[in-house]
């Protein structure tokens, strides 16, 4: 990270042409947003917005056109994409005033509205620590004690407004898992008020949010926040994790829940170690909130023991409703949930036979996920110490060549057809029993595969 001066100053550097042309045109403006949160924090952010006062929708096209591409979206929120010519990209927008189409309806329409004040205008954003502007000049205009906010690492609504949009309280999470911040009390409050209005949320936004979360440096942080905020509520398979005691022997650190907020956490450290692109990342944390989602159906308590035999079996149907509520991506649900079923494989003796059928049974997911996965299930029980037991596997795979993919099929239905075999049920059947001798080292090669299907099926060319 840099110093905050270097930010604030960096991201006016990006802004100037816009807000020079803006002042020429007779209006002023702000850089907005998050560029000046992460520009406090001593973080880059390229993500430039700017908010423009004393112009209208028409005046202020007009100055910005001269600096290269300016596209309106949607003319009724006054919002203008500009793409300058040294490719930077800019978000221009007027100051919206919020109001309800009806008296008592959900929801509000957005109009610009070029005669609100700075401090108006910032009124209606979600986390004071958004409500934050800067003038071209380089002074921070603070109306909400976001700076403070910032500082003391809360998240905190700006006013009532808040709640005209209830995916503002998914944002707190996902804003919690980005810098580690905690809930305000007050927030929390209204965050819980608003839990009735979550059902009307569409699914591609929520899962926009989680997705972030799943991104995100601080799960941990981001759980407690949904905690806190009453919407775990939305996640019955979550909320269940809460009070299902484990062995304190194995798990010192207390129950599934607590357990699982720590797994989350250490995935997202190993994915930062590991330096995983986005969507694997997202899958490794993904996978690790819901690796013990089976436990509260399968734990018992026997002679003062606490065991849950089969809860990886168990978790994978969960899961999958859970990711379902969080509007999950299909192919994200297909890689979590092999992930999910097998955590517990490291148990079996690594060996050939074991590594080849493993990486077939995670397919899609890879043994280089499964590793890290299980790697984040031992590191997440403090004070024991951080374990891998899936190393031994790992360096298997990597010998074998599954680490990344399954065993690739030696035998093909090219080849039976080509040797004489109908196609139909039949063939997909000898393909699928090929595989299986295959995985068992039974040949090694496409000749030897062949051989063996002539062999073992001969009936069926």
């Amino acid at each position: 990270m840099t110093q905050p001066a270097e930010q604030i100053e960096a991201a006016l550097a990006l802004a100037r042409p816009a807000l020079e042309r803006i002042a020429a045109a007779g209006g002023y403006g702000l850089l907005v947003g998050g560029a000046v949160r992460d520009a406090l924090l001593g973080r880059p952010n390229s993500d430039i917005d700017i908010e423009v006062y004393g112009l209208g929708p028409a005046e202020l096209a007009a100055a910005l056109s001269p600096l290269g591409s300016a596209h309106a979206v949607g003319r009724s929120f006054g919002v203008i994409k500009l793409q300058l010519a040294d490719g930077v990209a800019l978000d221009v927008a007027l100051p919206q005033r919020r109001s309800r189409p009806v008296a008592g309806a959900r929801g509000t329409i957005a109009a610009p509205d070029p005669t609100l004040t700075p401090r108006e205008a910032s009124a209606r954003r979600d986390f004071t620590i958004n409500a934050l502007a800067i003038t071209a000049e380089g002074e921070l205009l603070d109306f909400w004690g976001g700076a403070d906010d910032l500082r003391q690492g809360r998240l905190r609504h700006v006013s009532d407004s808040f709640g005209d949009d209830p995916l503002r309280v998914l944002r707190a999470v996902q804003f919690s898992a980005r810098f580690g911040f905690q809930l305000d009390p007050g927030t929390a409050a209204l965050c819980r008020s608003l839990l009735p209005q979550a059902q009307g949320i569409a699914s591609e936004r929520i899962w926009g949010e989680w997705q972030k979360w799943a991104s995100a440096r601080h799960p941990m942080a981001g759980l407690r926040t949904l905690d806190a905020s009453g919407w775990l509520a939305l996640y019955p398979e979550l909320a269940a994790l809460q009070g299902c005691q484990q062995p304190p022997e194995y798990h010192p650190e207390g129950d599934v829940w607590m357990h699982t907020c720590y797994v989350c956490e250490s995935a997202a450290a190993i994915a930062e170690r590991e330096g995983l692109g986005d969507e694997a990342r997202r899958t490794l944390v993904l996978a690790a909130l819901c690796h013990d989602l089976g436990k509260p159906a399968t734990t018992t308590h026997e002679r003062g023991r606490i065991r849950s035999p089969g809860h990886a079996e168990a978790g994978a149907p969960l899961a999958e409703a859970l990711l379902a509520r969080m509007g999950a991506f299909a192919h994200v649900v297909a890689q979590v949930l092999p992930l999910v079923r097998e955590h517990m494989s490291h148990f079996e003796k690594p060996r050939a036979r074991t590594v080849r059928r493993l990486a077939a049974r995670l397919a899609p997911a890879t043994m280089e996920q499964w590793a890290q996965l299980v790697e984040a299930d031992r590191s997440g029980r403090p004070p024991l110490p951080p374990e891998n037991p899936a190393a031994t596997f790992l360096a298997y795979a990597r010998d074998l060549a599954v680490a990344i993919a399954p065993p690739q099929p030696l035998l093909t239905g090219r080849a039976l057809l080509a040797a004489g075999y109908a196609p139909g049920p039949a063939l997909g059947a000898v393909l699928r029993a090929a595989y299986e001798a295959q995985l068992d080292e039974r040949f090694a090669t496409p000749e030897e595969a062949l051989g063996w299907a002539l062999a073992a099926y001969p009936a069926e060319r």
